[in-house]
């Protein structure tokens, strides 16, 4: 198996994990499996809950376009190479994070 096809693998993993996480918290923050609750105090602790939740749910979605882009940038061919400076991104950055765009020079 190639370097890009584990890096494809990765990546897809992540976006299937990312993509079911959002789906339970657009069902919580709906409330599509209880509903809202009728005490106010606990809707009041409901509605700290969906903020969280919706903070969350947003880091996860532009993540998700993230790995879209990655995904895109290894068909083109030019995955790994800094959008900064043109270098290449090193291995233990991409491993670490392989959505990344940039070299951790360019990054700061």
């Amino acid at each position: 198996m190639s370097a890009n096809q584990k890096t494809i693998e990765k990546l897809q993993t992540l976006r299937n994990e990312l993509t079911s996480r959002i789906k339970a918290i657009d069902a919580d923050i709906h409330h599509k499996k209880e509903p809202v609750e009728k005490d106010f105090a606990e809707q009041v602790t409901q509605r700290e809950n969906d903020e969280v939740l919706s903070a969350i749910d947003e880091e996860a979605q532009q993540t998700v376009l993230l790995i879209d882009a990655a995904l895109a940038r290894i068909k083109e061919g030019n995955y790994g190479i800094c959008a900064s400076c043109g270098i290449d991104i090193p291995d233990e950055r991409l491993s670490a994070l392989p959505y990344v765009t940039t070299c951790i020079d360019c990054a700061k």
